[in-house]
């Protein structure tokens, strides 16, 4: 990756952890476009351990589908306000397998969704599936339970092949922060939490 791609990540990252200006959005998708392309040049392979922990999402982009439907809303990218708070965590439970906990904070207001996840090392591909909802207001929890067939899901997402599966392609993954492409083909970047 050449420097001026790596500079605008690291511009992103500096203002999604800390505020300020923030880099050009059109800046930020070409320079994770170009990290990406880097990444099948070289063949980069992660490790499920180096995907693990807690990122908070900064910055996303649409598929070309979403972003013609969008327009302007979303042009070649966006920062997730400040105000709301996105967060991805990832643990292991063994070999090539874990849970995901994906939450959203608004204020006092958070729902969290958590499940069950695989790691396909080959093409660094983590996916994913959502079982069990909670919702809080504050210290109050309103509802938790199992949504989109809870337990049952849960055992057959380890025989399905990745295709059948929501999944995230990693491209990036660094000790402050993750790039990955969704299976929609939007990109989206965290940082550490």
């Amino acid at each position: 990756m050449a420097v001026a791609e790596q500079r605008a990540i690291e511009a992103a990252i500096a203002y999604i952890q800390t505020g300020g200006t923030a880099p050009g959005r059109d800046r930020v998708a070409a320079a994770l476009l170009a990290a990406e392309k880097q990444a099948k040049r070289d063949k980069v392979r992660y490790q499920y351990e180096q995907l693990l922990g807690t990122w908070r999402l900064g910055f996303i982009t649409g598929t070309v589908k979403t972003r013609k439907q969008a327009g302007t809303a979303l042009g070649a990218g966006r920062f997730i306000p400040g105000l709301v708070k996105i967060e991805l965590t990832y643990e292991k439970t063994e070999c090539d397998r874990g849970t995901v906990k994906n939450s959203v904070q608004l204020g006092a207001f958070r729902l969290q969704l958590t499940g069950p996840t695989r790691f396909w090392p080959k093409t660094n591909s983590l996916a994913f599936d959502f079982t069990q909802l909670e919702i809080r207001l504050g210290g109050l929890k309103l509802y938790a339970g199992a949504v989109r067939g809870g337990t049952e899901r849960e055992q057959t997402f380890y025989d399905q092949t990745l295709k059948d599966q929501a999944f995230f392609s990693y491209f990036l993954a660094s000790e402050t922060c993750l790039a990955a492409r969704g299976r929609g083909g939007g990109l989206a970047l965290w940082v550490a939490a």
